[in-house]
């Protein structure tokens, strides 16, 4: 089941601190769209499924990506898409948006969307993998 538009800004805005539900939209936004570029197949449909119809079409309509962007490169072209932002603030967007979207993914789900994107994603979705020894 899907969560509603309304609680999902909610939980975006909370865990952002932002002001006000439009800061949260346009951040979900660009990072739904940038996250979406690196997903394929049923595991980006089970994600969209998850999310609000709104978010759900931005990830499923993403731009496309040439190639995987490690983690850094992701906060990077974050950073790049936000007005005014830095990689620092990127890096709290990014977190406030992928630990909601991870929420209401479940756990299974976000295991199956962190094997399709490069090492170290888990940190970004708040999910950190214990490493390999």
């Amino acid at each position: 089941m899907s969560i509603r538009g309304e609680s999902f800004l909610a939980h975006v805005k909370e865990r952002g601190e932002y002001a006000t539900v439009e800061e949260a939209d346009r951040v979900a936004r660009v990072v739904l769209a940038l996250l979406g570029a690196h997903l394929v197949g049923r595991v980006r449909a089970g994600l969209a499924a998850r999310l609000p119809e709104t978010y759900a079409l931005i990830l499923l309509n993403p731009l496309q990506a040439a190639e995987p962007l490690s983690p850094e490169r992701f906060v990077r072209a974050t950073a790049a898409w936000i007005e005014g932002a830095t990689e620092k603030t990127a890096l709290w967007d990014i977190g406030a948006v992928l630990s909601t979207a991870a929420a209401a993914a479940g756990d299974g789900l976000t295991r199956e969307v962190l094997l399709q994107l490069p090492p170290g994603y888990d940190l970004l979705f708040g999910h950190p993998w214990p490493q390999p020894t």
